[in-house]
Parts: structure tokens; sequence; C-alpha cells
């Protein structure tokens, strides 16, 4: 397992799609926090904090994930090489779990470089130092889970085709879905407790408890099992060639 995690990390060092969707992530988020004008831009608002990075990047990571994950199982299908890496001594799990942690390692080293925009504004506030940390670090741990669930659904749809743009399509959907789906469905909801839990069943409603800097185990709780289910999806979609 930790050959193919060593391989896997290995390609994304090696591709120039890998390095150009970090930054890309990276630009982004500076434009929008540091360049362009408006309430979004740290230097117009007049406030000491980077709240901009946590209400954008959920929206970037939803085409930049599935970017990153669309090759992982798809490419294997494509080139005929699953077969040669299911007859190894390896599992159908192990196989997910490798691919999987992966993809969220260059997620995270997209992540890691904006901690620079948080020592920024530390820094050079009026008052340095002036910042909420633990909403921030709540924030931070936010965004780590939502990141690592997109990383799941992105490659359980690599899974699902050995076309890489079927595969970025499908994992778009199905974060989008999981992402914001809920809030627009539970408006539907007959009763206001009803509202409540169909609500509750998105990421979106998870996140946004995360960010106000309390961990509730809870939270921490739904994504490692939409985690975990998506992971266990994609490991039948492998053990299915099986049944054929």
């Amino acid at each position: 397992m930790w050959t193919l995690l060593q391989k896997e990390i290995k390609t994304f060092f090696n591709s120039v799609t890998e390095y150009l969707v970090v930054v890309l992530y990276l630009v982004i988020n500076g434009l929008v926090m540091w360049v362009f004008h408006g309430p979004s831009n740290i230097l117009d608002s007049g406030y000491a904090n980077i709240d901009t990075l946590f209400i954008i990047s959920p929206w970037v990571f939803l085409f930049l994930v599935p970017a990153v994950t669309m090759r992982l199982i798809s490419d294997e299908k494509r080139m005929k090489t699953m077969e040669l890496l299911l007859v190894r001594p390896i599992s159908e799990l192990q196989i997910v779990l490798a691919k999987y942690l992966a993809g969220l390692v260059l997620v995270i080293i997209a992540l890691l470089p904006t901690l620079l925009y948080l020592i920024s504004v530390y820094v050079l506030g009026k008052v340095p130092g002036n910042m909420d940390m633990g909403a921030i670090a709540g924030s931070y741990i936010g965004l780590f889970f939502l990141a690592a669930i997109y990383t799941a659904i992105g490659l359980f749809a690599s899974s699902l085709t050995g076309n890489q743009i079927i595969s970025f399509m499908i994992a778009v959907v199905l974060c989008f879905v999981m992402y914001i789906g809920f809030d627009e469905l539970s408006n539907f909801a007959p009763s206001g407790s009803l509202n409540n839990f169909v609500e509750s069943l998105g990421i979106n409603y998870q996140y946004r408890s995360l960010s106000r800097g309390l961990i509730d185990t809870r939270d921490v709780l739904y994504f490692l099992s939409v985690i975990g289910i998506f992971i266990m999806s994609t490991k039948l979609v492998l053990e299915s060639r099986k049944w054929k």
C-alpha cells in the first residue's frame, strides 16, 4: 500500500497539471482576498480576518479537487493497468486508501501556503495578533474535512469510468449536491425540525458549524462517516469486476 501511495505522490509531482491545480487555487484566493476590490478584499474591508478564504475555498475546491482525483482510477482503467494492481498482494481497500491518501496529500499541499495569508493579516493588523484564532483554527479544520470529503467523492467518481472528463463531471455534480443540495432541499421540508434534519445532512451545515471554532464530535463523525461511505463505495466498484 505504501509503495503505491509513494508512486501516486511521485506521479503528482511529475505532472504539470497537478502543479497548475495548486497554483490556480492560490491565485484565485489571492486575487479575491488582496487584489479585486470589494467586500471580500481584506484591505477594503478594514477587518483583520481571512474569512474570505473559508468562504470561497469550498467553491474553488468544488472544481479543483475533482481535477486532481479524476485520473486516480480512471487512468488505470483506460490503460488496462488496474488488473495488474489487483493481482498483486494488495487488497482493493488498500488500493483505494493509497490513492485516496495521495489525492488528499496534494490538497493539503495546496492549503499550506494559505498560512502566509494568515501570517500577513496577523502581523499587519492595526493591533497585531488581534484575531479570533479559535474560529480560524476551526475553519481550517472544517476546510480540511471538506477537502477530504471532496477527495473521497472524486475518487469514487474516478472508479466509475475510464474517461477522465466524465469522472470530473460526475465528481463536480456529486460534490455540489453534497455541499449545497441538502440546504436547498431543506426548504421544501414541511416542518422546522425536519428542515433542520435535512439541512444537517449536507456538508455546508457541518462546515459552518466547525467554522465557528467549536469542534463538535458530531460534526467530525459526520465527515468521517461520509468519507468512509464513499471509500467503501469505491472499494465495491473495484470488487464488482469479480462478479462479472
